[in-house]
């Protein structure tokens, strides 16, 4: 069966008498090279598993299954486990647990069903959970690498550069925890129902060794009290968050000694000078 093929899809979902849920946030792909063009780049072999998460009907699913050992997908809505039941009878080597992604343990999900696989996640992530997903996956450190297919904001969001519009905390979290590209963009128009905006697909490579000396437990409190105040200059933005530490001429004098001027904002800095910043504030 041809998972992209409208007419199939309104079959299939006919008679599993499925209805989409906007909560859900389910929009299925109705153009073939997307989900196979999703797994081509996330570069899979028979030593690696996948986890996926919000398989829809599992055409991706399917794209999966014929490069990697294993594809572990997570579903949330059990309408459509029968559905998936029907879709991916023929791969053996896919499975699907009934679950929510948030709520779920990973290690244990990885251990118990990729076992002696190289763990990666592929997924055409649900729109409306996509910055708490990737924030908790990136935070396991379980997995090499994470191909995704997201919103296109959300995308220029994970790749931007300092001193952009994009740019800003989760910027910062997924740039600490891997190499981020964006790859390519994905119309409305291949999606059934389309939704209101474009998707882009972006593959994050985990990095073995941190990029900064600054550990994320002092890294990230200093992220956060930057961009929390956007509007605010960092030396403000700091004191407001560390004032019960530090007088604002100590901020103001270790802003200086990192080379920085006492106007700048926090979305002016880089990771390592946010790094240099933390070590100082730690």
């Amino acid at each position: 069966m041809n998972l992209t093929d409208i007419h199939a899809i309104r079959d299939l979902l006919g008679r599993h008498g499925f209805h989409f849920s906007k909560s859900m946030g389910q929009n299925f792909l109705i153009a073939d090279w997307v989900p196979r063009q999703i797994a081509e780049s996330a570069h899979l072999g028979p030593e690696d598993g996948v986890l996926e998460i919000g398989p829809g009907i599992g055409c991706l699913t399917q794209e999966l299954a014929q490069r990697a050992g294993k594809v572990v997908s997570v579903e949330l809505d059990k309408t459509l486990l029968p559905v998936l039941a029907e879709t991916l009878a023929d791969l053996p080597n896919t499975e699907v647990v009934s679950g929510d992604v948030m709520k779920l343990d990973l290690q244990e999900l990885v251990e118990t069903h990729l076992p002696g696989l190289n763990p990666h996640v592929c997924a055409n992530l649900p729109y409306n959970i996509t910055t708490p997903v990737l924030t908790r996956i990136l935070e396991s450190g379980l997995f090499h690498s994470v191909t995704v297919m997201v919103q296109r904001e959300v995308a220029r969001r994970i790749c931007a550069a300092p001193g952009t519009a994009d740019y800003g905390a989760f910027t910062l979290l997924c740039q600490y925890h891997a190499e981020c590209t964006s790859l390519f963009d994905v119309p409305a128009g291949c999606f059934l129902p389309p939704p209101k905006v474009t998707s882009s697909v972006v593959h994050m490579a985990i990095r073995e060794t941190p990029p900064v000396p600054a550990a994320p437990t002092i890294l990230f409190p200093v992220v956060r009290a930057a961009f929390g105040q956007r509007r605010k200059t960092l030396l403000n933005a700091l004191f407001s968050a560390y004032g019960a530490r530090y007088t604002k001429d100590q901020i103001r004098e270790m802003l200086i000694g990192c080379g920085l001027s006492e106007n700048i904002r926090g979305e002016a800095l880089s990771l390592e000078q946010f790094s240099d910043l933390a070590m100082q504030l730690r």
